[in-house]
């Protein structure tokens, strides 16, 4: 039923929005913040064994319609704070299991955080996002809008996981399960990356490039139907492949190629392990 009605309103737009729009959306937005629905969530019968919610970013994208831009500040003149009257900032309490150490963090309503979630400042959760319990999102991380993040990762410092909103059945970012993401990593355009994978300090995964795994001798690419896909327990590292041809090959360039150089072993854990101290 609210699957029916929030893709009715987001089709058929009235004249005005009323009152029982507003409760609608907030309905919707109720079920984002419990974990009821997701943008996206994990499906057995996909090949990429995750499937994507189009009409849950179609409720989303409803709330940037529907609501007004308001003043939200706590302290107008040293901290303004202005945005959509339907997206103030997450409602917290002592009771919802979640530490956000104090320094300027910030998640936004309609979002999920499981019990035992860290944040260290300043990060930053969008809407729609789905973080998993005693996940932690360090210092200058962001998670994007509809990204979605298992139980037990590591979110380290500046790292980057990209959100999408448009197209409504684009694929948005997934880690799942016991993922270590490294300082500085960026994970953008529907790359999956799966149970207990580690990626190293700056990698980077995108739709566009290659990963090459040297220890199965296989390269993952993503199509146009399947996203770029990071197997269980792979260990990727930045690194580079020559341009074999043209003035590239004549100066001497290479292009960035994240290489899976191991999977994950006794000593990798352990290593992983020293972040539960903090948590």
């Amino acid at each position: 039923m609210l699957q029916q009605q929030i893709e009715q309103l987001f089709d058929q737009p009235p004249a005005k929005y009323l009152p029982a729009h507003l409760a609608l959306f907030q309905s919707f937005k109720d079920a984002l913040n419990s974990g009821e629905v997701r943008a996206a969530e994990p499906d057995e019968k996909s090949s990429s064994g995750w499937r994507v919610n189009a009409w849950v970013k179609k409720g989303i994208l409803l709330g940037f319609r529907i609501g007004a831009i308001t003043d939200m500040s706590v302290d107008p003149l040293r901290q303004p704070f202005f945005d959509k009257s339907t997206y103030p900032v997450k409602h917290i309490t002592s009771a919802s299991g979640v530490r956000i150490v104090p320094g300027g963090s910030s998640i936004r309503d309609g979002c999920f955080i499981g019990k035992g979630v860290t944040c260290m400042p300043p990060m930053f959760i969008n809407v729609g996002a789905y973080v998993g319990d005693q996940t932690m999102i360090d210092s200058h991380a962001l998670v994007g809008s509809c990204a979605q993040l298992g139980k037990g990762c590591h979110i380290s410092a500046a790292a980057q996981i990209g959100g999408v909103l448009e197209p409504v059945g684009a694929m948005p970012v997934i880690i799942e399960d016991e993922v270590v993401v490294g300082g500085n990593c960026g994970i953008f355009e529907g790359t999956i990356v799966k149970r207990g994978a580690v990626l190293g300090t700056g990698a980077i995964l995108n739709h566009s490039t290659p990963v090459y795994d040297v220890v199965r001798g296989e390269i993952y690419i993503a199509t146009e139907d399947r996203p770029l896909i990071i197997p269980e327990k792979a260990v990727v590292v930045p690194g580079t492949r020559p341009i074999n041809r043209g003035q590239g090959k004549d100066w001497g360039l290479s292009l960035y190629a994240p290489v899976i150089v191991k999977y994950r072993n006794a000593k990798t854990d352990l290593r992983t392990q020293l972040e539960d101290l903090l948590r």
